[in-house]
């Protein structure tokens, strides 16, 4: 719904309420798997 329009960090919630609807889990679990693999990639791990 926001294409052609400029990047916000507002859009995050939207994209993982999307991503939570395409794979079928609640977005509490979308936010916990992503942030997990942020923690990775970036070397947060504890």
């Amino acid at each position: 719904p926001y294409r052609g329009k400029r990047n916000e960090p507002a859009y995050v919630a939207h994209t993982a309420a999307k991503l939570a609807e395409v794979w079928g889990l609640d977005t509490s679990e979308v936010i916990a798997v992503t942030g997990a693999n942020a923690r990775s990639v970036l070397g947060l791990e504890a």
